[in-house]
Protein backbone atom coordinates (compact mmCIF):
# COMPACT_ATOMS: atom_id res chain seq x y z
CA UNK A 1 0.00 0.00 0.00
CA UNK A 2 2.64 2.59 0.48
CA UNK A 3 4.23 1.65 -2.70
CA UNK A 4 1.29 2.41 -4.28
CA UNK A 5 0.97 5.46 -2.44
CA UNK A 6 4.25 6.71 -3.57
CA UNK A 7 4.00 6.21 -6.97
CA UNK A 8 0.78 7.71 -7.36
CA UNK A 9 2.14 10.87 -5.24
CA UNK A 10 4.99 10.48 -8.05
CA UNK A 11 2.06 10.31 -10.85
CA UNK A 12 0.94 13.20 -9.38
CA UNK A 13 3.91 15.81 -8.72
CA UNK A 14 5.02 14.91 -12.43
CA UNK A 15 1.67 16.04 -13.98
CA UNK A 16 1.51 18.63 -11.78
CA UNK A 17 4.64 19.94 -13.82
CA UNK A 18 3.51 18.57 -16.70
CA UNK A 19 0.62 21.08 -16.83
CA UNK A 20 2.46 24.21 -15.12
CA UNK A 21 4.83 23.98 -18.11
CA UNK A 22 2.29 23.42 -21.35
CA UNK A 23 0.15 26.01 -20.42
CA UNK A 24 3.16 28.29 -20.11
CA UNK A 25 4.92 27.00 -23.22
CA UNK A 26 1.28 27.59 -24.84
CA UNK A 27 1.01 31.01 -23.52
CA UNK A 28 4.21 31.81 -24.64
CA UNK A 29 3.73 29.94 -28.29
CA UNK A 30 0.71 31.58 -28.99
CA UNK A 31 -0.52 34.92 -27.13
CA UNK A 32 2.97 36.34 -26.44
CA UNK A 33 4.99 34.81 -29.73
CA UNK A 34 2.43 35.71 -32.79
CA UNK A 35 -0.70 37.25 -30.78
CA UNK A 36 1.11 40.22 -30.12
CA UNK A 37 2.52 40.36 -33.07
CA UNK A 38 -1.06 40.18 -34.69
CA UNK A 39 -2.02 42.74 -32.02
CA UNK A 40 0.69 45.42 -32.85
CA UNK A 41 0.16 45.12 -36.86
CA UNK A 42 -3.42 44.71 -37.28
CA UNK A 43 -5.04 46.52 -34.41
CA UNK A 44 -2.97 49.25 -33.65
CA UNK A 45 -1.46 49.78 -36.84
CA UNK A 46 2.29 49.91 -36.26
CA UNK A 47 4.68 48.56 -39.03
CA UNK A 48 6.19 45.19 -38.58
CA UNK A 49 9.57 46.72 -38.04
CA UNK A 50 8.41 48.55 -35.26
CA UNK A 51 6.48 45.52 -33.82
CA UNK A 52 8.83 43.67 -34.39
CA UNK A 53 11.52 46.53 -32.09
CA UNK A 54 8.90 46.19 -29.63
CA UNK A 55 8.81 42.47 -29.56
CA UNK A 56 12.98 42.43 -29.35
CA UNK A 57 13.21 44.65 -26.59
CA UNK A 58 10.35 42.25 -24.91
CA UNK A 59 12.91 39.71 -25.51
CA UNK A 60 15.91 41.14 -24.02
CA UNK A 61 13.92 42.33 -20.55
CA UNK A 62 12.94 39.09 -20.16
CA UNK A 63 16.22 37.84 -20.14
CA UNK A 64 17.56 40.41 -18.37
CA UNK A 65 14.96 39.47 -15.46
CA UNK A 66 14.98 36.40 -15.75
CA UNK A 67 19.07 36.29 -15.48
CA UNK A 68 18.95 38.74 -12.39
CA UNK A 69 15.89 37.18 -10.57
CA UNK A 70 17.36 33.16 -10.85
CA UNK A 71 20.94 34.64 -10.11
CA UNK A 72 19.48 36.49 -6.62
CA UNK A 73 17.19 33.50 -5.39
CA UNK A 74 20.07 30.77 -6.47
CA UNK A 75 21.69 32.01 -3.40
CA UNK A 76 18.79 31.29 -0.59
CA UNK A 77 16.88 28.31 0.55
CA UNK A 78 13.47 28.19 -1.16
CA UNK A 79 11.01 25.74 0.05
CA UNK A 80 8.83 23.65 -1.97
CA UNK A 81 5.68 25.66 -1.01
CA UNK A 82 7.63 29.20 -1.39
CA UNK A 83 7.91 27.68 -4.92
CA UNK A 84 4.65 27.52 -5.41
CA UNK A 85 3.51 30.46 -3.76
CA UNK A 86 5.78 32.20 -6.64
CA UNK A 87 3.99 30.50 -9.24
CA UNK A 88 0.85 31.53 -8.27
CA UNK A 89 2.04 34.88 -8.22
CA UNK A 90 2.99 34.87 -12.18
CA UNK A 91 -0.40 33.36 -12.70
CA UNK A 92 -2.50 35.93 -11.22
CA UNK A 93 -0.39 38.16 -12.92
CA UNK A 94 -0.51 37.04 -15.96
CA UNK A 95 -4.78 36.37 -15.49
CA UNK A 96 -4.67 40.34 -14.57
CA UNK A 97 -2.93 41.51 -17.98
CA UNK A 98 -3.76 39.28 -20.68
CA UNK A 99 -7.26 40.37 -20.86
CA UNK A 100 -6.15 43.94 -21.02
CA UNK A 101 -4.20 42.84 -24.38
CA UNK A 102 -6.84 43.48 -26.61
CA UNK A 103 -8.01 46.72 -25.16
CA UNK A 104 -4.27 48.86 -26.22
CA UNK A 105 -4.88 51.27 -28.99
CA UNK A 106 -1.74 53.07 -29.08
CA UNK A 107 2.05 52.24 -29.88
CA UNK A 108 3.11 53.67 -26.09
CA UNK A 109 0.52 51.02 -24.24
CA UNK A 110 1.65 48.61 -26.33
CA UNK A 111 5.38 49.19 -25.34
CA UNK A 112 4.11 49.67 -21.79
CA UNK A 113 2.00 46.25 -21.82
CA UNK A 114 5.23 44.57 -23.19
CA UNK A 115 7.42 45.74 -20.25
CA UNK A 116 4.78 44.12 -17.87
CA UNK A 117 4.41 41.17 -19.53
CA UNK A 118 8.57 40.72 -19.64
CA UNK A 119 8.93 41.00 -16.51
CA UNK A 120 5.89 37.99 -15.35
CA UNK A 121 7.93 35.73 -17.88
CA UNK A 122 11.58 36.46 -16.86
CA UNK A 123 10.43 36.42 -12.98
CA UNK A 124 7.98 32.66 -14.41
CA UNK A 125 11.12 31.00 -16.32
CA UNK A 126 13.24 30.14 -13.17
CA UNK A 127 10.26 29.79 -10.63
CA UNK A 128 8.63 27.51 -12.82
CA UNK A 129 11.61 24.92 -13.98
CA UNK A 130 13.07 24.91 -10.11
CA UNK A 131 9.82 23.05 -9.58
CA UNK A 132 11.20 19.91 -12.27
CA UNK A 133 13.83 19.18 -9.03
CA UNK A 134 10.71 18.59 -6.23
CA UNK A 135 8.35 17.29 -8.95
CA UNK A 136 9.58 15.21 -11.37
CA UNK A 137 12.48 12.12 -10.99
CA UNK A 138 15.53 11.91 -12.78
CA UNK A 139 14.35 8.93 -14.73
CA UNK A 140 11.10 10.71 -15.79
CA UNK A 141 12.27 13.79 -16.84
CA UNK A 142 12.66 12.86 -21.03
CA UNK A 143 9.09 11.74 -20.60
CA UNK A 144 7.75 14.70 -18.91
CA UNK A 145 9.30 17.14 -21.45
CA UNK A 146 7.76 14.71 -24.17
CA UNK A 147 4.53 15.60 -22.37
CA UNK A 148 5.18 18.94 -22.44
CA UNK A 149 6.05 19.93 -25.79
CA UNK A 150 3.22 17.28 -27.56
CA UNK A 151 0.47 18.96 -24.92
CA UNK A 152 1.63 22.31 -25.82
CA UNK A 153 2.33 22.10 -30.18
CA UNK A 154 -1.38 19.97 -30.60
CA UNK A 155 -2.96 23.07 -28.40
CA UNK A 156 -1.02 25.62 -30.57
CA UNK A 157 -1.36 23.78 -34.01
CA UNK A 158 -5.81 22.73 -33.25
CA UNK A 159 -7.36 25.23 -30.77
CA UNK A 160 -6.91 28.70 -31.96
CA UNK A 161 -9.01 28.83 -35.65
CA UNK A 162 -6.45 32.04 -36.66
CA UNK A 163 -3.68 33.98 -35.61
CA UNK A 164 -5.27 36.94 -34.03
CA UNK A 165 -4.58 38.03 -30.67
CA UNK A 166 -8.56 37.80 -29.90
CA UNK A 167 -8.35 33.94 -31.02
CA UNK A 168 -4.88 33.44 -28.98
CA UNK A 169 -6.75 35.61 -26.17
CA UNK A 170 -9.82 33.27 -25.50
CA UNK A 171 -8.81 30.07 -24.23
CA UNK A 172 -6.63 31.83 -22.12
CA UNK A 173 -9.62 33.88 -20.03
CA UNK A 174 -10.91 30.15 -18.67
CA UNK A 175 -7.42 28.17 -18.52
CA UNK A 176 -5.72 31.24 -16.37
CA UNK A 177 -8.15 31.71 -13.56
CA UNK A 178 -8.64 27.97 -13.02
CA UNK A 179 -4.84 27.72 -12.67
CA UNK A 180 -5.14 30.38 -10.50
CA UNK A 181 -7.63 28.83 -8.07
CA UNK A 182 -5.89 25.19 -8.31
CA UNK A 183 -2.45 26.48 -7.56
CA UNK A 184 -4.04 28.81 -5.06
CA UNK A 185 -5.58 25.90 -3.14
CA UNK A 186 -2.18 23.54 -3.74
CA UNK A 187 0.30 26.28 -2.43
CA UNK A 188 -1.58 27.65 0.77
CA UNK A 189 -4.33 24.30 2.23
CA UNK A 190 -2.76 21.53 4.28
CA UNK A 191 -3.07 18.68 1.62
CA UNK A 192 -0.85 15.46 2.86
CA UNK A 193 -0.12 14.66 -0.50
CA UNK A 194 1.65 18.62 -0.64
CA UNK A 195 3.86 17.60 1.73
CA UNK A 196 4.89 14.47 0.41
CA UNK A 197 5.35 16.32 -2.57
CA UNK A 198 8.00 18.93 -0.38
CA UNK A 199 10.32 16.17 0.93
CA UNK A 200 10.50 14.82 -2.69
CA UNK A 201 13.46 17.49 -3.44
CA UNK A 202 15.58 16.06 -0.77
CA UNK A 203 15.94 12.76 -1.96
CA UNK A 204 19.14 11.81 -4.18
CA UNK A 205 16.55 10.76 -6.72
CA UNK A 206 15.20 14.25 -7.56
CA UNK A 207 17.76 16.75 -6.16
CA UNK A 208 20.80 15.23 -7.92
CA UNK A 209 20.37 15.65 -11.82
CA UNK A 210 21.46 13.24 -14.67
CA UNK A 211 24.81 15.42 -15.66
CA UNK A 212 25.63 17.13 -12.28
CA UNK A 213 29.03 16.33 -13.01
CA UNK A 214 31.05 18.29 -14.65
CA UNK A 215 27.75 20.71 -14.84
CA UNK A 216 28.84 23.79 -14.93
CA UNK A 217 31.64 22.93 -18.09
CA UNK A 218 28.58 21.68 -19.61
CA UNK A 219 25.97 24.26 -19.13
CA UNK A 220 28.48 26.78 -21.17
CA UNK A 221 28.14 23.77 -24.04
CA UNK A 222 24.45 23.43 -23.84
CA UNK A 223 23.94 27.52 -23.64
CA UNK A 224 25.74 27.78 -27.18
CA UNK A 225 23.83 24.51 -28.75
CA UNK A 226 20.50 25.48 -27.54
CA UNK A 227 21.26 29.76 -28.92
CA UNK A 228 22.11 27.84 -32.39
CA UNK A 229 19.23 25.64 -32.60
CA UNK A 230 16.73 28.87 -31.38
CA UNK A 231 18.85 31.24 -33.59
CA UNK A 232 18.50 28.94 -37.23
CA UNK A 233 14.80 28.14 -36.07
CA UNK A 234 13.29 32.08 -35.49
CA UNK A 235 15.71 33.05 -38.01
CA UNK A 236 14.11 30.84 -40.75
CA UNK A 237 10.66 30.48 -39.26
CA UNK A 238 10.20 34.39 -38.86
CA UNK A 239 10.77 34.92 -42.52
CA UNK A 240 8.89 32.01 -43.97
CA UNK A 241 5.86 33.83 -41.36
CA UNK A 242 5.98 36.80 -44.34
CA UNK A 243 5.59 34.14 -47.02
CA UNK A 244 2.08 33.23 -47.72
CA UNK A 245 2.46 30.24 -50.16
CA UNK A 246 4.16 28.00 -47.05
CA UNK A 247 2.07 29.44 -44.29
CA UNK A 248 -1.29 29.26 -45.75
CA UNK A 249 -0.56 25.29 -46.57
CA UNK A 250 0.49 24.45 -43.39
CA UNK A 251 0.48 26.14 -39.96
CA UNK A 252 -2.35 28.65 -41.16
CA UNK A 253 -4.40 26.37 -42.85
CA UNK A 254 -7.95 26.90 -43.11
CA UNK A 255 -8.11 23.22 -42.67
CA UNK A 256 -8.12 21.64 -39.23
CA UNK A 257 -7.23 18.63 -40.82
CA UNK A 258 -3.63 19.92 -41.68
CA UNK A 259 -3.29 21.93 -38.67
CA UNK A 260 -3.99 18.55 -36.41
CA UNK A 261 -1.54 16.47 -38.75
CA UNK A 262 1.36 18.74 -37.69
CA UNK A 263 -0.15 18.51 -34.16
CA UNK A 264 -0.23 15.12 -34.02
CA UNK A 265 3.47 15.13 -35.66
CA UNK A 266 4.68 16.85 -32.77
CA UNK A 267 3.77 14.69 -30.09
CA UNK A 268 5.21 11.86 -31.95
CA UNK A 269 8.55 13.49 -32.79
CA UNK A 270 8.00 14.47 -28.69
CA UNK A 271 7.99 11.16 -27.78
CA UNK A 272 10.61 9.73 -29.52
CA UNK A 273 12.29 12.72 -28.18
CA UNK A 274 11.68 11.66 -24.96
CA UNK A 275 13.05 8.11 -25.63
CA UNK A 276 16.09 8.97 -26.87
CA UNK A 277 16.35 12.00 -24.45
CA UNK A 278 16.63 8.95 -21.86
CA UNK A 279 18.14 6.06 -23.87
CA UNK A 280 21.44 8.49 -25.70
CA UNK A 281 23.27 11.35 -25.07
CA UNK A 282 22.34 14.29 -25.61
CA UNK A 283 25.11 15.24 -28.44
CA UNK A 284 23.41 13.10 -30.34
CA UNK A 285 19.79 14.57 -30.46
CA UNK A 286 21.59 17.65 -31.56
CA UNK A 287 23.04 15.48 -34.64
CA UNK A 288 19.55 15.22 -35.39
CA UNK A 289 18.65 18.52 -34.99
CA UNK A 290 20.44 20.76 -37.13
CA UNK A 291 20.49 18.22 -39.85
CA UNK A 292 17.13 18.04 -40.05
CA UNK A 293 16.94 21.57 -39.99
CA UNK A 294 19.47 21.89 -42.69
CA UNK A 295 17.07 19.53 -44.50
CA UNK A 296 13.61 20.91 -44.53
CA UNK A 297 15.40 24.68 -44.75
CA UNK A 298 16.81 23.05 -48.17
CA UNK A 299 13.63 22.01 -49.43
CA UNK A 300 12.18 25.29 -49.06
CA UNK A 301 15.17 26.63 -50.80
CA UNK A 302 14.48 24.06 -53.63
CA UNK A 303 10.22 24.57 -53.47
CA UNK A 304 11.57 28.50 -54.64
CA UNK A 305 13.68 27.56 -57.04
CA UNK A 306 11.64 25.26 -59.11
CA UNK A 307 7.81 25.29 -58.38
CA UNK A 308 5.34 27.85 -57.73
CA UNK A 309 2.79 25.63 -55.90
CA UNK A 310 2.47 25.59 -52.39
CA UNK A 311 4.62 23.93 -50.33
CA UNK A 312 4.41 20.13 -49.91
CA UNK A 313 3.22 18.99 -45.98
CA UNK A 314 6.19 17.02 -45.66
CA UNK A 315 7.91 19.72 -45.47
CA UNK A 316 6.28 21.36 -42.41
CA UNK A 317 6.10 17.76 -40.96
CA UNK A 318 10.12 17.93 -41.24
CA UNK A 319 10.28 21.06 -39.54
CA UNK A 320 8.12 20.70 -37.02
CA UNK A 321 9.97 17.16 -36.20
CA UNK A 322 13.33 19.36 -35.44
CA UNK A 323 11.08 21.61 -33.64
CA UNK A 324 9.87 19.13 -31.07
CA UNK A 325 12.99 17.55 -31.04
CA UNK A 326 14.96 20.92 -29.39
CA UNK A 327 11.45 21.08 -26.93
CA UNK A 328 12.21 17.81 -25.50
CA UNK A 329 15.42 18.90 -24.91
CA UNK A 330 14.88 22.31 -23.52
CA UNK A 331 12.43 21.08 -20.70
CA UNK A 332 14.98 18.41 -19.75
CA UNK A 333 18.32 18.93 -19.69
CA UNK A 334 18.63 21.91 -17.35
CA UNK A 335 16.87 20.67 -14.39
CA UNK A 336 18.93 17.70 -15.50
CA UNK A 337 22.65 19.75 -14.87
CA UNK A 338 21.10 21.01 -11.51
CA UNK A 339 20.50 20.55 -7.93
CA UNK A 340 17.88 22.35 -6.10
CA UNK A 341 20.36 25.52 -5.48
CA UNK A 342 21.74 25.13 -8.95
CA UNK A 343 18.30 25.17 -10.85
CA UNK A 344 17.17 28.68 -10.20
CA UNK A 345 20.73 30.07 -11.63
CA UNK A 346 20.69 27.30 -14.64
CA UNK A 347 17.31 27.30 -15.48
CA UNK A 348 17.45 31.52 -16.01
CA UNK A 349 21.20 31.07 -17.94
CA UNK A 350 19.88 28.40 -20.22
CA UNK A 351 16.53 29.62 -21.39
CA UNK A 352 17.54 33.27 -21.06
CA UNK A 353 20.73 33.17 -22.89
CA UNK A 354 19.63 30.38 -25.23
CA UNK A 355 16.01 30.69 -26.02
CA UNK A 356 15.07 34.64 -25.54
CA UNK A 357 18.92 36.10 -26.33
CA UNK A 358 18.77 34.03 -29.70
CA UNK A 359 14.97 35.35 -30.29
CA UNK A 360 15.81 39.01 -29.81
CA UNK A 361 19.31 38.46 -31.99
CA UNK A 362 17.47 36.53 -34.76
CA UNK A 363 14.16 39.24 -35.12
CA UNK A 364 16.55 41.72 -34.92
CA UNK A 365 18.61 40.36 -38.23
CA UNK A 366 15.76 38.86 -39.64
CA UNK A 367 13.98 42.28 -39.68
CA UNK A 368 17.56 43.87 -41.04
CA UNK A 369 17.91 41.66 -43.80
CA UNK A 370 14.11 42.20 -44.83
CA UNK A 371 14.13 45.49 -44.78
CA UNK A 372 17.47 45.97 -46.73
CA UNK A 373 16.44 43.78 -49.55
CA UNK A 374 17.55 40.63 -49.32
CA UNK A 375 16.00 37.88 -51.30
CA UNK A 376 14.03 34.80 -49.40
CA UNK A 377 16.23 32.24 -51.29
CA UNK A 378 19.10 33.78 -49.72
CA UNK A 379 17.76 34.66 -46.11
CA UNK A 380 16.86 30.18 -46.50
CA UNK A 381 20.27 29.85 -47.70
CA UNK A 382 22.51 31.42 -44.91
CA UNK A 383 19.66 29.97 -42.31
CA UNK A 384 20.53 26.48 -43.76
CA UNK A 385 24.31 27.04 -43.72
CA UNK A 386 24.30 28.06 -40.40
CA UNK A 387 22.43 25.19 -39.27
CA UNK A 388 25.33 22.89 -41.18
CA UNK A 389 27.75 24.78 -39.62
CA UNK A 390 26.99 23.45 -36.41
CA UNK A 391 26.54 20.00 -37.32
CA UNK A 392 29.62 19.96 -38.65
CA UNK A 393 31.01 21.27 -35.80
CA UNK A 394 29.19 18.99 -33.60
CA UNK A 395 30.73 16.10 -36.25
CA UNK A 396 34.35 17.53 -35.50
CA UNK A 397 33.69 18.37 -31.63
CA UNK A 398 33.39 14.37 -31.50
CA UNK A 399 36.43 13.16 -33.42
CA UNK A 400 39.03 15.45 -32.82
CA UNK A 401 41.92 14.16 -30.32
CA UNK A 402 40.80 15.01 -26.65
CA UNK A 403 39.27 13.58 -23.16
CA UNK A 404 36.50 10.69 -23.99
CA UNK A 405 33.63 10.24 -21.47
CA UNK A 406 31.31 7.25 -21.21
CA UNK A 407 28.21 7.73 -23.79
CA UNK A 408 25.37 8.11 -21.06
CA UNK A 409 27.21 10.67 -19.29
CA UNK A 410 27.70 12.96 -22.07
CA UNK A 411 25.38 16.26 -22.40
CA UNK A 412 27.15 17.66 -25.45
Amino acid sequence: MDKLRSLLTRLFGASLFIGFMAVGYYYNLTFVQLGLVDLGQRVIGMSRSAVAGSMAVFALVTCLVALAFGLWISRRTVHFKTKLRLVLLVVLAQTLITPLAQGLRSPQEFQVWILGCSLTLGFGVPVTFSLGVDLVPRGWRGTAAAAITGLAYLAANTVPAAWTIEDFTRPLVYLLPAGVVGIGMLAFLPLPIMRDLGRQGSQPNYAHGRYIQSADRRLFILIVLMFGVYFVDSLGFLRLLETPRFMDSAWQSLSFDTRLVIGLVHVLTAVIAGILYDALNVRSLFYWIFGIFALSHLMYTFSLRFSDTAEPLATPLLYATAVSLYTVVNFAVWIDLSNTRTIWRNAALGVALSGWAATFFSTALAIAWETSGMPLEQHLNIVDSLAILFLLGLMLQAYLPGKKEKTQETAA
